[in-house]
């Protein structure tokens, strides 16, 4: 992901009020944040239990979506939608986001269960345990990062389209 201030963050929101912009709290420790190993940014409002942000890559630009924490907790072991990670105990929640435009208006939106502290860049760039002899982890390891990539543009085309 190619680094973007506080600026185009709150320029990029397809699907929230300029009321919810500006209420946007940027995430702790913004400034130190290693772009470069990151697929998308995402984080929970910390003045806002229940709302949360993804800003990624997708098409020609960058976008935001606002994204709303379901009330209940997912019981089971559920496994991200993202990054689809099976060995990792992370906790998933589901998160709804509204549709952008007309859709998004009248009520519709989208939802997917997701990492709960959007770790899913970390989790694809882990190496894979050995399948199988001969398996190419470092391969695997690149698949995993294109697939992430793939969901987070699939979920806000979406959102957005």
């Amino acid at each position: 992901m190619r680094p973007i201030d506080e600026r185009a963050i709150r320029a990029s929101f397809r699907n929230a009020s300029r009321k919810e912009i500006s209420d946007l709290n940027l995430p702790a420790g913004f400034a130190d944040l290693d772009f470069e190993r990151l697929d998308y940014l995402g984080w929970a409002d910390p003045k806002f239990p229940r709302r949360a942000y993804v800003i990624a890559a997708a098409g020609e630009g960058v976008h935001g979506i606002l994204l709303q924490r379901a009330e209940q907790r997912v019981l089971a072991r559920a496994q991200c939608s993202w990054c689809e990670d099976v060995t990792l105990r992370n906790d998933v929640q589901l998160f709804t986001a509204r549709k952008a435009g007309a859709a998004g208006r009248k009520g519709d939106s989208v939802g997917t269960l997701v990492c709960e502290n959007f770790g899913c860049s970390a989790n694809v760039r882990r190496l894979p345990p050995l399948a199988y002899e001969g398996f190419d982890r470092e391969t695997a390891r690149e698949l995993r990062i294109l697939r992430l990539q793939e969901h987070v543009t699939g979920f806000i085309e979406a959102v957005t389209g």
